[in-house]
């Protein structure tokens, strides 16, 4: 059964009269492509003008579609020899998140990323891409290999938030997320992060430190989700849509903010109408940064990652608007 969200609706309906007039055809041999070709353009326009004016909440419901691809999908497509590396090396192998070495046109990346799940027992067994503090101890561990081997490092980030659970709060997870944050402003070697779906909170950030940060196209990068905004500010859900246009979380809002590098662009109607074609466009993207990064010397790499996120929400007197009153220093006596 096909998903479909209820903006989508114009769409379907297209594509029923589509699928009645072909029927027709099919059934009286009368040429019916005149009305076909119309059809189909009008569909195409259609999806054009529906999917190139999405609202924030729309592209939460698009990030989250059940069958975009997801890390492993990437890694594997992109890459041969895929070898996945297990566990922290103090708690356990956290499912949440995967990584591990693969051979990307003949290079040797370490590639990390949230694993969510491609179906209910799937999404169950990797906690529904919600990490434990194992979990960013884990990637922390292979992204301090790839350093000691000199090794490029790409993250796929596609997460609801870090694991909220008590259990995961005794372990840790506010320190592991925070090491992994300083950690990763210094390591020695290029790395790009991608977010492919959700990109909430610190679940996100703890492996969101890079060279490079891109967003697809209808993905979202935010602080919190709409539902938990929307819970906190009006004590239930029925406002996440609001709270999803107020948190400007869009690719588009966070380019224009200065967060992201960049936004790679996806196939027409969200990356699970064409995964094939939004895999290899985004290998392309990877490959061309990779070549550009390999050539910095390491300390420049470094300087640079920690200039670019310093200088994130920095705003300068002039900037701010002019009912804004600054109060002067008080002097010591």
């Amino acid at each position: 059964m096909k998903i479909t969200f209820d903006f989508e609706k114009p769409i379907g309906e297209l594509q029923q009269q589509i699928e009645k007039v072909q029927q027709v055809e099919e059934k009286t041999k009368v040429d019916m492509l005149p009305t076909l070709t119309e059809l189909r353009e009008n569909l195409q326009a259609k999806k054009e003008e529906i999917f190139g004016n999405l609202n924030g909440w729309q592209n939460v419901q698009l990030s989250r579609h059940p069958e975009r691809p997801y890390t492993l999908q990437y890694i594997e497509s992109m890459s041969t020899d895929f070898i996945e590396l297990h566990g922290d090396r103090n708690m356990g192998d956290d499912k949440a998140i995967v990584g591990g070495f693969g051979s990307m046109n003949g290079q040797t990346v370490m590639f990390i990323g949230h694993q969510k799940g491609i179906n209910t027992k799937m999404r169950q067994y990797r906690n529904f891409g919600m990490a434990n503090p194992e979990g960013y101890r884990k990637a922390l561990r292979l992204m301090k290999m790839a350093e000691k081997f000199n090794k490029p490092i790409i993250t796929f980030i596609d997460t609801p938030g870090a694991y909220p659970g008590l259990e995961a709060e005794e372990r840790g997870q506010g320190e592991a997320i925070a090491r992994n944050l300083m950690e990763m402003s210094v390591l020695k070697v290029p790395v790009i992060c991608v977010i492919i779906g959700e990109g909430a909170s610190g679940g996100a950030l703890g492996i969101g430190i890079g060279d490079r940060v891109y967003m697809l196209e209808h993905t979202w990068y935010s602080v919190i989700s709409p539902e938990s905004c929307s819970s906190i500010l009006w004590r239930n859900w029925d406002n996440k849509e609001k709270a999803a246009e107020v948190l400007k979380l869009t690719s588009t809002e966070m380019y224009k903010n200065k967060l992201i590098d960049g936004i790679i662009k996806e196939p027409l109607g969200g990356a699970h109408q064409d995964p094939e074609a939004m895999i290899n466009t985004l290998k392309q993207v990877l490959l061309n940064d990779l070549d550009m990064l390999k050539a910095k010397p390491a300390d420049e790499l470094v300087n640079e990652r920690i200039a670019k996120f310093c200088a994130m929400g920095v705003v300068a007197d002039e900037d701010l608007p002019e009912n804004i009153a600054i109060e002067p220093e008080e002097t010591q006596a």
